[in-house]
C-alpha cells in the first residue's frame, strides 16, 4: 500500500505495510486530480485501487469520477450518490422522504428568523459540509443554549464559512451508550457484509470528533432504516450510518452517513468482518463471501479513551466496573498490533506533536 497523507496525519506512515508515503497536495479538485493522474504516469500505477479515508477526499473522487476512473480502480460511488451523504442537508432531506427518524433540522438563517422554535433549545449549530478546516468543522458542532447564544455563534460561524452551509439541529439527549452504527459493504444498494456497533465512548464526550471505545452489538433497530436508505441510493462501496436513540420518544435517529472508511473499522476484522479485504475482492470482480459479525467484541484507542474514561468516571457518568469490562478481551487495539508495532509505539509522541502544533496555531483541540 502507498499512502497520500497530510502533514498533520503521519501515524500510518510508520506502518511496515506502507511501502511508500507521499504528501497529499493542498488545493482543490483540479490540483489533486492532476496530481493523481501524473502519479499514475510517473510511477506506473495503472489500475491501483484508490481508497479515500476522509469526507473531503471521498467527495473529490466522486465529483471527478470519470477522470479518475480512466487510471484507477475506484472504490467510491459517483457524485450523484455520494452527495446525499456528504451534504448533511441532503442527508436529512432523504431521511424525511423515506420516513427514517432524524433530528429536527433547519437552516441557521431560518432559525434566526423564527424557525428555531421548531427545533427548540438547547440545540447544536453544525456545518452541512466540511470542505475547510476551521474551529467549527474541527469541533463538529457547537452547543446553542438559547436565541442569544444562537445569534452570537451564528455570527462567529459566518466568519468561518458560507452561512448557507450552517444548520441548527435539535440536541438528542444521551451519551455514547445511545450512539449506534450500521456499517456495510454494499453493491447496488444491497449489503454484502455488515455489522452493528455501539460507539460507547468518544472524544470529546459531547459531540465527539472520534470514537475512543466501540463494541459490536446486536441492534436490529438500525438495520431496517439503513437498508431503506442504501437501497434508495443504490449504494456501492463502504459506508457507515450513525444513529442515536432518543430517550424522549424511543426513536433511533439518523445523524450521519459516512461514505468512506471509518475510524474504528479495524474492530470489524476482530469481529469477523474484514471490510478492507472484502472491498478489495469486490472491486477486483471476485466473489465476496458471506460473513457474520460476532457481538461483544471491543475496540479501544487507549491514548484518547483513558482521559475520556477518567472524566466520565469523575463525572459519575461511567462506573469503574463498566470501564474495567471494556478492557477485557475480545478487544482490538485501535493502533497497536504485534505484527506491526511501530505505529502503536509512535502514537503518543505523534499525538503530543499534533496537539502542540494546534495550540501554537490557535486551533481547537
Amino acid at each position: 500500500m502507498w499512502l497520500l497523507t497530510a502533514r498533520a496525519e503521519p501515524l500510518a506512515t510508520f506502518s511496515k505495510y506502507a511501502l511508500r508515503s507521499l504528501p497529499w497536495p493542498d488545493g482543490g479538485d483540479c490540483e489533486r486530480v492532476a496530481f493523481l493522474r501524473e502519479l499514475v504516469r510517473s510511477e506506473d500505477l495503472e489500475g491501483w485501487a484508490l481508497i479515500p479515508t476522509s469526507d473531503r477526499t471521498a467527495a473529490m473522487v466522486a465529483r471527478c469520477y470519470d477522470q479518475l476512473d480512466e487510471d484507477y480502480t475506484l472504490t467510491t460511488p459517483r457524485w450523484d450518490v455520494v452527495r446525499w451523504a456528504y451534504d448533511k442537508r441532503l442527508t436529512h432531506a432523504l431521511a424525511r422522504r423515506l420516513e427514517v427518524p432524524s433530528p429536527r433540522t433547519v437552516g441557521a438563517h431560518a432559525a434566526l428568523n423564527g424557525a428555531a422554535a421548531a427545533v427548540g433549545f438547547p440545540a447544536v449549530l453544525k456545518p452541512a459540509i466540511k470542505e475547510e478546516s476551521n474551529a467549527l468543522t474541527a469541533a463538529k458542532a457547537w452547543l446553542i443554549e438559547d436565541r442569544t447564544d444562537l445569534q452570537r455563534r451564528y455570527d462567529e460561524a459566518s466568519s468561518l464559512l458560507d452561512p448557507e452551509l450552517l444548520m441548527v439541529q435539535e440536541l438528542v439527549p444521551g451519551g455514547g451508550e445511545a450512539q449506534f452504527s450500521y456499517a456495510a459493504l454494499c453493491q447496488d444498494g444491497v449489503p454484502l457484509a455488515s455489522l452493528t456497533a455501539r460507539r460507547t465512548r468518544q472524544y470529546p464526550a459531547d459531540f465527539g470528533r472520534a470514537s475512543t471505545y466501540v463494541e459490536t452489538v446486536d441492534c436490529d433497530q438500525v438495520v431496517e432504516p439503513s437498508l431503506r436508505l442504501l437501497r434508495e441510493l443504490g449504494y456501492t462501496g463502504l459506508i457507515e450510518l450513525e444513529y442515536k436513540r432518543d430517550p424522549r420518544d424511543g426513536d433511533w435517529k439518523l445523524l450521519d452517513m459516512n461514505p468512506r472508511v471509518w475510524g474504528w473499522h479495524s474492530l470489524c476484522l476482530r469481529a469477523g468482518v474484514d471490510f478492507p479485504w472484502l472491498l478489495w475482492l469486490l472491486v477486483s470482480g471476485k466473489k465476496v463471501p458471506a460473513t457474520r459479525a460476532k457481538p461483544g467484541v471491543g475496540w479501544l484507542r487507549f491514548a484518547t479513551d483513558t482521559p475520556t474514561a477518567i472524566r466520565e468516571i469523575l463525572g459519575r457518568r461511567l462506573q469503574l466496573r463498566e470501564y474495567a469490562r471494556s478492557l477485557r478481551p475480545p478487544r482490538e487495539s485501535a493502533i497497536f498490533a504485534w505484527d506491526d508495532p511501530l505505529p502503536g509505539l509512535a502514537e503518543l509522541p505523534v499525538l503530543a506533536y499534533v496537539l502542540a502544533q494546534r495550540l501554537l496555531l490557535g486551533e481547537a483541540v
